[in-house]
């Protein structure tokens, strides 16, 4: 039996996987022992070669972080052992605030420090604005990073110095874009990538990591609709939401869910700040959709 080899996934389609086992090596294509799905990009993985250019993953090393999503049905791996998650937004075609929150939300709930992107900076007006919505998020401690993809994509360099990162957004926010722009080998790859797993049917799902350095990734994922957090109770997802988290056990009730009940501590902070109630609302809206999930 041929023996095991430790590689890096290094894209992930589905069930399909590219796994690199040393620098400047052509990928192999590999799928999971059993048909599992519990391999995400960035694993350290054991495989076994089953043919040319062909494998199958063994085992799974123990991860240092795991970025995931996950609704009432399933879950999703985005990506393993990363340091940081970037969150890009732009203000054109406009974000979504709610899938932002739940971005960080997830970040924050794996442990993984996060930052916000914003995008299209040289858009003027539109960008400016988009700066000040976000103005929130910074008094709440996530960084924010303005820059044009199309224009210097560079003054995120330093940022991703040193780590594994993951970019993460809605579509149309230029994510792409950006990527391209740091890494220029992306575009030929994706087209290796797809050689190497013999299809080019999941290119554009796919969620690929690139080595900027011998110390440095970037992994790419694909554009977000939703984002389900479902493995989060609802008691526990207050305490991801930071302006709350010191508020929450506050309320008259301890089984107070935030929403018509008196004296309720979150809804009395909230209360006339805009961006505060709408939040509240994100909060309550998750812990009903989080409660529906967990019934049998």
């Amino acid at each position: 039996m041929n023996a095991l080899l430790n590689g890096t996934v290094t894209a992930s389609f589905g069930r399909h996987y590219e796994v690199t086992a040393a620098p400047g090596e052509p990928p192999l294509g590999c799928v999971r022992r059993g048909k599992k799905q519990d391999v995400a990009c960035g694993d350290q993985v054991q495989i076994r070669s089953t043919g040319k250019g062909q494998g199958v993953i063994e085992t799974v090393t123990e991860r240092r972080t795991l970025l995931y999503r996950a609704d009432a049905i399933r879950q999703k791996l985005l990506a393993a052992n990363v340091d940081q998650v970037l969150v890009v937004v732009a203000p054109e075609p406009a974000f979504s605030e709610e899938l932002l929150t739940r971005c960080l939300l997830a970040a924050d709930a794996a442990g993984i420090p996060a930052a916000i992107v914003l995008n299209k900076w040289d858009l003027g007006a539109p960008a400016i604005a988009a700066a000040e919505q976000l103005a929130y998020y910074t008094d709440m401690g996530y960084p924010l990073l303005r820059l044009s993809a199309r224009q210097d994509p560079s003054l995120l360099q330093p940022v991703l110095q040193g780590h594994v990162s993951i970019l993460v957004g809605q579509s149309g926010m230029g994510k792409s874009t950006l990527v391209n722009a740091l890494v220029p080998h992306a575009q030929a790859r994706t087209g290796e990538i797809s050689q190497a797993l013999g299809t080019g049917r999941h290119t554009t799902t796919a969620t690929r990591l690139y080595a900027l350095d011998a110390r440095s990734a970037l992994i790419d994922s694909p554009g977000l609709q939703e984002f389900g957090l479902a493995y989060l109770s609802p008691a526990a997802i207050a305490t991801y939401f930071r302006e709350f988290s010191e508020r929450v056990g506050q309320c008259r009730f301890s089984d107070c869910r935030h929403l018509q009940e008196p004296d309720c501590a979150l809804k009395n902070w909230a209360a006339g700040n805009p961006q505060r109630e709408q939040r509240l609302r994100y909060l309550t809206t998750l812990q009903q959709e989080n409660e529906r999930a967990r019934r049998p």
